[in-house]
């Protein structure tokens, strides 16, 4: 991949990453909140992959984009169960 292209891709992940992470402040809805910030998690292990850290990709995929939405996900039902 060349220079270019991977600023090219890097800066378009980035500004993804920026404006999934605005919108998670206008959404009324708190499960689209939670999937739009399972996106960043998503797209920054996806960036350190892209930047040769694939260790740090693995352990941001797993733990920023699957156990901490895992989480979010069930604290969302347990305040479901309460209202």
């Amino acid at each position: 991949m060349t220079p270019t292209m991977m600023t090219v891709i890097v800066v378009t992940l980035g500004g993804m990453m920026v404006a999934a992470a605005i919108a998670v402040l206008f959404v009324r809805d708190i499960l689209s909140a939670i999937i739009i910030t399972s996106f960043v998690s998503l797209s920054a292990s996806v960036m350190f992959l892209l930047m040769d850290a694939p260790d740090v990709a693995i352990t941001e995929a797993s733990i920023g984009a699957v156990l901490a939405t895992m989480i979010f996900l069930w604290g969302r039902g347990k305040i479901g169960e309460d209202r």
